[in-house]
C-alpha cells in the first residue's frame, strides 16, 4: 500500500512539475523585453535595458597610444576611468552622422563600458515570443556580436548582445598588443 501511495505522490508530483514548467513556458511567451535603441550608420540596434548604466553625449576623450582602432579611448566617468569603444569602426561602418558619437555606457564583467554610436533612439517594449535567432543571410560580423533580431515595421532591431562586443573588442586588443609587441 506504501508503494501505492509513492507513486501516486510521484505522479503527481511529476504532473505538478509539467503543469509549472507549461505556465513558466506561457509567461515566457507573454514576457515583454525592453530596449534601450541606437544606431550605428543605417543599422538599427537595441540593448536590454537592464546591461545599460547610462546614456550620455559625446565625452572629452584620452587617446590610448598603441590601442587597437576600436578602442577610440579613455573617459572619466565621475572619478571612474571607462574605456570608449567604437561601434562604428568594429563594424567596419561608415560615420553615419559628422556629429560627435553618443555614448551608451553597459555594464561588462570588468566594470563600465562605453560604446559610442551614431545616434541614440528611445526605449522600446517588445514581446519575447517575436524574438529570432540571428538569420543565417546576416553578415558574419553582425552575426558575430548580436544574440538575435526582432522584426519592425519596415526594419529590423538587432539586439547587440554587449558581452560578445566586449569579447570581441578584447580580442582585438589582445591581437593588436601581440602585434606590437612582436614589432618592438
Amino acid at each position: 500500500m506504501t508503494e501505492l501511495t509513492i507513486d501516486c505522490e510521484s505522479a503527481a508530483s511529476a504532473r505538478g512539475r509539467r503543469d509549472s514548467s507549461r505556465e513558466t513556458a506561457q509567461k515566457m511567451a507573454g514576457e515583454r523585453m525592453q530596449y534601450a535603441t541606437f544606431h550605428v550608420a543605417e543599422l538599427f540596434f537595441g540593448i536590454e535595458v537592464l546591461h545599460v548604466q547610462e546614456v550620455l553625449r559625446h565625452q572629452t576623450m584620452t587617446g590610448v597610444p598603441l590601442a587597437p582602432s576600436v578602442i577610440e579611448g579613455l573617459i572619466n566617468l565621475r572619478g571612474q576611468i571607462v574605456t570608449a569603444v567604437d561601434l562604428r569602426r568594429m563594424l567596419k561602418t561608415r560615420i553615419g552622422s559628422e556629429a560627435s558619437p553618443m555614448n551608451i555606457v553597459v555594464r561588462g564583467e570588468d566594470g563600465p563600458v562605453s560604446l559610442l554610436v551614431d545616434e541614440i533612439g528611445d526605449v522600446i517594449e517588445m514581446q519575447s515570443d517575436t524574438f529570432e535567432r540571428p538569420p543565417e543571410n546576416m553578415p558574419a560580423h553582425l552575426r558575430a556580436i548580436t544574440s538575435g533580431i526582432h522584426k519592425l515595421e519596415g526594419r529590423l532591431l538587432l539586439v547587440l548582445d554587449t558581452e560578445r562586443v566586449l569579447r570581441t573588442a578584447s580580442k582585438t586588443s589582445n591581437s593588436a598588443i601581440g602585434e606590437s609587441e612582436v614589432a618592438v
